[in-house]
């Protein structure tokens, strides 16, 4: 190799490795703007939304509030584990005349309803307060479920109540693959291992199946209420139980619920306050802000910038 080419060899090795330290040195950069995106807004959230939180009205004394939302279930926020946090925070502050829940959702899925419902009885024993349940447009089915537990609840007259039922949808392609010209090959151990396929034929066994499965569930939904609703239910269990809902104003007089208002008249009536302080606020601001610092900071440290269910 002659002396020049040997140079100009040297030459574009160094000016790979400068432009490769430059490119570290910026992403370095990159990831400590982006650090400190993420403590300023940590700092802000914590000085400003978790120590107050409480809305306003006259007076100084308050009640915890968390506002229960959306579908029940374990990847959404009506969840077991993002609810009992804030149901414990919301009990454990000794300041506060009691509890409510304003909830506003159509149900989910019974495991997590009953873990929610549970979660609520005994924070209730524990701390000795007063739970109250407020209604939205809909207290429903899973919703319902999780309502019962508390002391008593209030419900708009127009809002979608009761339902306790259980329903498992899905869908049947049995003779599709046919008609499409497509074999499917299942392989599987132990006989009732495709139980359900959608791709075959239903039969009377698996019918029997589903009606036990929702029927033990829908057994325990009634035991929930019947005992939640001691002494308070206006009607026959034929009625009550069948699956079917209501608008507050009739599921008053059915004894589902004790009394029509909204969020501000049960906590007069129940608490004589006007204020609350919301446990779940800071929590979903923190979420969301969260979630934008993260997309945020993949950008900056890119190199290119059917189960059964308590539901309506």
């Amino acid at each position: 190799m002659s002396e020049e080419s040997e140079n100009l060899t040297q030459l574009l090795v160094k000016d790979l490795i400068q432009e490769k330290r430059s490119e570290k040195r910026w992403k370095n950069i990159r990831f400590f703007i982006g650090l400190l995106v993420i403590v300023l807004i940590l700092f802000v959230v914590f000085s400003e939304s978790t120590p107050n939180n409480l809305s306003e009205g006259e007076g100084k004394d308050y009640v915890s509030m968390v506002r229960l939302q959306g579908m029940i279930g374990p990847d959404d926020d009506f969840s077991a584990q993002n609810v009992v946090p804030l149901l414990v925070n919301a009990f454990k502050d000794t300041e506060s005349k009691g509890v409510i829940l304003d909830i506003n959702s159509g149900g989910g899925t019974p495991v997590q309803a009953s873990i929610i419902h549970d979660a609520i009885l005994d924070l209730k024993k524990k701390y000795n307060k007063k739970v109250i349940v407020v209604g939205e447009d809909m207290l429903a089915s899973g919703a319902y479920f999780v309502a019962v537990a508390a002391d008593k609840i209030y419900v708009n007259p127009n809002s979608i109540t009761g339902s306790i039922g259980v329903i498992m949808k899905g869908f049947g392609f049995a003779d599709l693959l046919k008609k499409v010209g497509v074999e499917r090959r299942v392989y599987a151990s132990g006989a009732e291992k495709d139980r359900l396929d959608p791709f075959l034929p239903q039969n009377a066994a698996d019918v029997a199946k589903i009606d036990q499965l929702i029927g033990d569930i829908h057994e325990n939904f009634v035991k929930v209420v019947v005992e939640g609703r001691k002494g308070k239910l206006q009607a026959d269990p034929k009625i009550l139980f069948t699956g079917d809902f209501w608008t507050g104003q009739s599921a008053l007089k059915l004894g589902l619920i004790d009394g029509l208002g909204n969020l501000q008249d049960v906590m007069r009536k129940e608490f004589s306050v006007q204020r609350y302080k919301d446990y779940s606020q800071s929590e979903s601001v923190m979420k969301a802000l969260m979630g934008q610092v993260g997309a945020s900071m993949k950008m900056m440290m890119s190199d290119d910038a059917a189960l059964p269910s308590l539901s309506r």
